[in-house]
């Protein structure tokens, strides 16, 4: 296979930063669980307030929702019923949460694959079931991925979980 264009090789180089490679502002998505156990994961700030484990489900849903736009597939093939946010009923099992990683860790694969497929020249069409553009559709996971990692990284500090140093 060809290396991919400009056009696509930054989009597919900031998925990588963001979610999983060394990036030079810090923890990336995945650096961002690396020291959560099951039992924090599943707690929340607040009664009502999300937990790390629905943040993380969240990402899953989108990096699905937006491999679906790309490919042009119909929506419900994804592993868990529902849409958008899943509730996470505390204490969280140990195999619900590596069930959650790794369900995190397939859907950042398909996106990736999907970007890495894409003719430039089809950037500016709207992407499928979306009224972004392909462009935009790529251009807006890896920022997904960054914010949730901040809110992660926010819930670890106010739930007081301890962190290693960057």
């Amino acid at each position: 296979m060809a290396a991919p264009s400009a056009m696509i090789a930054l989009p597919l180089e900031m998925l990588d930063v963001s979610f999983d490679k060394k990036a030079w502002h810090g923890p990336n998505l995945h650096g961002s669980i690396r020291h959560v156990d099951a039992d924090f994961a599943a707690l929340r700030p607040a009664p009502g307030r999300k937990c790390v484990a629905e943040h993380l489900l969240h990402c899953a849903a989108w990096k699905y929702a937006t491999t679906r736009r790309l490919r042009g597939a119909k929506r419900g093939s994804f592993a868990l019923l529902g849409s958008n946010w899943f509730d996470v009923a505390a204490p969280l099992p140990k195999a619900d949460r590596r069930g959650h990683l790794a369900l995190l860790d397939t859907e950042h694969k398909a996106p990736r694959a999907a970007v890495a497929r894409v003719d430039p020249d089809d950037l500016d069409r709207e992407a499928a079931g979306s009224k972004y553009t392909v462009s935009k559709t790529i251009h807006g996971i890896a920022p997904h991925d960054i914010y949730r990692e901040g809110r992660i990284q926010l819930l670890k500090r106010l739930l007081h979980q301890p962190e290693e140093r960057i």
